[in-house]
């Protein structure tokens, strides 16, 4: 089994946890690199239009250029480390990056490169450790879970708890907690809001009905995501948001569902 949080410690906030099997993590991995990249080797390292940096990996990690100070948090940087913390073959090249910035300065220099031997050995290196990374987002997401609750209005700490502790119940659940955190953040950085509102998870969690309320959580988290997403995009200043990219943020949320014809993924607890 992957660990459990080990939020114990977190009082009053000690009942929530994250708990896979390696199959359901396996599975929860697979679902981010089809969102993400379609299951695509060529999308493992990829700049897209309209964005100042590189997104990498199955969960499409962000990597800022020296200079870039971008409003979304990083987080190829912390997945390297971690990947060095296990021990994992890393390309040389890689390794001898200082100061750690993206390579390419702009998305037209990474285009004229973006089949050279060094991007493929990076995206073969990516291709290689998808489940490391898969435990990178698992555990992203489950540090993720206090600071939520604790960030939350004082009036509505124990409902987003309540909900929290819900959708932690079954593998869908988790899956849609791992992968909205990866995707659109905690909700917790002041850089990632427009018109001074977010659409992180702690959003979506306020969003969504009081957890008293009956119902199917996960369709609710569903529900309440399409809207804050919907809202991103209409604050947003670029209209892509709103022209290209919305269209694909409501498709990715109709995955957060349970598992089925997958006897071996189900099962799990919290």
């Amino acid at each position: 089994m992957v660990e459990n949080t080990g939020l114990a410690s977190e009082k009053p906030f000690s009942d929530i946890s994250l708990t896979l099997t390696p199959a359901q993590l396996d599975w929860v991995g697979q679902k981010i690199f089809q969102n993400e990249c379609a299951g695509k080797f060529d999308c493992l390292v990829h700049w897209n239009e309209s964005e100042a940096f590189p997104s990498l990996g199955i969960g499409h990690f962000i990597w800022y250029p020296e200079g870039v100070n971008g409003r979304f948090t990083e987080s190829f940087p912390a997945l390297y480390q971690y990947m060095e913390q296990r021990q994992r073959n890393i390309p040389e090249w890689l390794r001898e990056l200082e100061p750690f910035y993206a390579p390419w300065p702009n998305r037209e220099t990474f285009l004229k490169v973006a089949d050279s031997p060094q991007v493929a050995e990076l995206r073969e290196f990516l291709a290689g450790s998808q489940g490391i990374q898969a435990e990178f987002i698992f555990r992203r997401a489950k540090e993720s879970l206090v600071k939520v609750v604790k960030a939350a209005p004082d009036a509505r700490q124990g409902d987003v708890q309540a909900k929290l502790r819900a959708l932690s119940q079954t593998p869908g659940g988790v899956y849609a907690l791992m992968d909205y955190v990866n995707f659109k953040g905690e909700g917790l950085s002041l850089s990632e809001r427009y018109n001074d509102e977010g659409w992180g998870l702690l959003q979506v969690l306020l969003a969504m009905p009081e957890a008293t309320q009956t119902g199917d959580v996960l369709a609710q988290f569903r529900k309440a995501a399409a809207q804050v997403l919907t809202r991103r995009a209409g604050n947003a200043d670029n209209p892509v948001e709103r022209e290209r990219w919305l269209a694909g943020w409501l498709k990715r949320l109709d995955t957060y569902k349970e598992p089925v014809d997958m006897g071996s993924v189900t099962g799990a607890s919290s």
